[in-house]
């Protein structure tokens, strides 16, 4: 697998986040079949992944920002302008 580049911002917000073993996670797909997002819940926090490439790197969320997050998208937040 290659490197990934993790800019001096992004290791600067990665502070305080737990390394956690992802190989066990049950890794949730969203209901309506959309999208490739998967969800899984461990040891407290949500990791969320790409799940056509469940390889690739997953944000982890405590819980109060995971809240923040779905908040925001049902606000439509992220919806293209």
């Amino acid at each position: 697998m290659a490197d990934t580049f993790i800019t001096p911002q992004q290791r600067r917000a990665d502070r305080g986040r737990p390394e956690l073993d992802l190989s066990k996670a049950e890794w949730q797909s969203g209901g309506r079949g959309t999208g490739d997002v998967q969800i899984a819940f461990v040891e407290g926090f949500i990791a969320m992944r790409n799940g056509g490439r469940p390889h690739s790197p997953s944000l982890i969320f405590p819980p109060a920002e995971w809240r923040a997050f779905v908040v925001n998208a049902r606000q439509g937040e992220f919806d293209p302008r």
